[in-house]
């Protein structure tokens, strides 16, 4: 903390910038991570009691209640929206065979369901890929910032220069710190969601089952 206080202190604008931008992403990325964690974890209680309580239910209607009771995240009640839904009179979607119908609702639930899941991924992926790069320029710009102000002054020795050099390479370690999280958040996430993807997937496939043999 001393060595950014120096750096903070004894930097230009350029730098401080870079500084305070590594502060943003570590607070974006943190918050995310605490949140997308909570979410989904969430999720994967609430489709690990719905799925069977849906499927234990003695009617449809028994069944949404089932889920609307343990489905807090609103993961599973849009796929059984679909699936009950019919199509408005008049459109297309309504001249096309039933069975498609089905799939088709289906399916655009279940992606907007994904969309919510997935929400914050990016902004993980980002910050993990560009914190390293941008900690680096900012250790870059320190240096010559550094030298500059070393040259001016009309004094060069290694004293003079491994204190501002040391200082400045502050600002890698802090791309990576911020950058490292992230990264790993990004790929556990993904393999969560994966999961939840899979069991929705399915649930999707069985309500369809379902409603086709009722259909006929």
């Amino acid at each position: 903390m001393g060595g950014l206080a120096v750096f903070w202190n004894q930097g230009d604008a350029v730098t401080r910038g870079v500084a305070a931008l590594l502060l943003i992403m570590s607070i974006s990325a943190w918050i995310v991570i605490f949140w997308k964690g909570w979410l989904l974890r969430r999720v994967r209680g609430d489709i690990d009691r719905a799925v069977p309580a849906f499927w234990a239910a003695p009617t449809l209607d028994a069944g949404r209640d089932a889920l609307i009771a343990f489905d807090r995240e609103r993961a599973l009640l849009p796929l059984l929206g679909a699936a009950t839904a019919a199509a408005p009179d008049g459109t297309l979607e309504a001249k096309g065979h039933t069975d498609s119908q089905l799939t088709r609702r289906l399916r655009d639930a279940l992606h907007r369901v994904l969309d919510q899941l997935q929400f914050g991924q990016v902004l993980l992926a980002s910050i993990g890929s560009t914190a390293p790069f941008i900690g680096l320029f900012g250790t870059v710009w320190g240096i010559y910032h550094a030298l500059v102000g070393i040259s001016a002054a009309g004094s060069m020795s290694i004293e003079r220069v491994s204190g501002p050099v040391g200082e400045a390479l502050v600002m890698t370690a802090a791309g990576l710190a911020v950058a490292i999280p992230a990264v790993l958040a990004y790929n556990i996430f993904g393999k969560m969601v994966a999961s939840s993807e899979a069991e929705l997937e399915g649930f999707a496939h069985d309500l369809r089952e379902m409603m086709t043999n009722t259909a006929a």
